[in-house]
């Protein structure tokens, strides 16, 4: 499961907790992104955004926080760390299934992403739903008949980018909803003061 987690959120949570139950994983790792080369906006420090995807998954023992990208220079393609994590367990002749859990937003942008179709081959699509409408994937993976499993998520509109507006607007962090934020990630938003004016701007670092 990877993201910028530019804050991690309460959905972000919520969709990993469902994926760990409905799919029966051993393990849910979480990869925060090194250098987004499809986003143009300058994100958090790498170190920022790692230690609060740690306090939001403090809870729980399967909840694994992997640094991978943020440790590799370069874009982050999210091909190159499936391809590393699969060496890593065969390296440890740990026979593994896969799957990389997403979001509807982001199955429909897939066929963007850098070598795609090498990475569809060799795992599990686990897409979030949200309501009782099925995603589709779009026709270039449904051409490829990708495998694909759906994860049934509550009705939750959080998203990063309304949480960081709040901040750089005044807003303090602790004022923020345990549903929106858990609640040591916004200490930590408070305590280092991450996303406010003169700060970190919404389009980057002054």
């Amino acid at each position: 499961m990877g993201g910028s987690f530019d804050p991690v959120h309460a959905a972000h949570v919520a969709l990993a907790d469902v994926a760990l139950r409905h799919l029966q994983l051993d393990e849910v790792r979480w990869v925060p992104v090194g250098q987004p080369w499809q986003k143009a906006r300058q994100l958090a420090p790498a170190t920022d955004r790692v230690e609060m995807v740690r306090l939001a998954t403090a809870h729980e023992p399967r909840f694994v926080v992997d640094t991978i990208e943020v440790d590799r220079p370069g874009p982050s393609y999210t091909l190159d760390t499936f391809e590393a994590l699969q060496g890593q367990a065969r390296s440890q002749n740990r026979p593994t299934e896969w799957f990389l859990i997403i979001g509807q937003d982001q199955l429909a942008n897939l066929p963007t992403w850098h070598g795609w179709q090498t990475l569809v081959q060799g795992l599990t699509l686990a897409v979030a739903r949200r309501g009782s409408a099925t995603p589709v994937p779009p026709p270039e993976l449904r051409a490829m008949a990708c495998r694909m499993a759906t994860l049934p998520m509550p009705a939750l509109t959080i998203s990063s980018t309304e949480i960081r507006a709040r901040v750089s607007g005044g807003g303090d962090p602790m004022d923020l909803a345990p549903d929106m934020v858990p609640k040591a990630v916004a200490r930590y938003i408070a305590n280092h003061q991450l996303y406010a004016a003169g700060r970190h701007p919404l389009n980057g670092h002054p």
